[in-house]
Formats: structure tokens, sequence, C-alpha cells
């Protein structure tokens, strides 16, 4: 799954430009790289964010295509 639907989908960033945007401005690395958003994702990726002066480091669970609102948290796991 591309990294900018993932971070929609699990409703970690609220849309998917927003998230594209945070990809295309170095605002997001995978695995410790900076990441473009058609990044391709796999199970136990790590995901580190920044949001001004917070990081959110999660690590990926699980990739389903569509998922329920409450079943969003169940996608990731945070780390720090």
């Amino acid at each position: 799954m591309r990294l900018d639907k993932y971070l929609k989908n699990s409703r970690i960033i609220k849309r998917r430009t927003v998230a594209k945007e945070a990809c295309e401005q170095g605002r997001v690395e995978v695995n410790g790289r900076i990441a473009k958003p058609g990044l391709e994702l796999k199970t136990g990726d790590e995901i580190t964010i920044t949001f001004g002066s917070n990081i959110l480091k999660v690590r990926v669970l699980a990739m389903p295509e569509s998922v329920r609102k409450e079943d969003a948290d169940s996608m990731y796991e945070v780390i720090a």
C-alpha cells in the first residue's frame, strides 16, 4: 500500500493530500529514510512523522484496503 494512502486509512493524518504534502516536504521517514508518498509499505516498517516540534513513531501492523474508524488504531503500534 502507498505511504500516503496508509497514513490516511490509519487516520494518522486526516486527508491523503495532507499526507502527500507532508511526505513531499520531508517530514515523513520510513525505516530511517525520507520517504516519498508513493513508497510501497510492508508490514513491520517503522514510520516517523514530524508534526512541528512533535515526533510520532509507529510500526506498521496491518494494511487493509478499507477500515472502520474504530479499527484504525489496530493498523499500527505507537513506538515513541
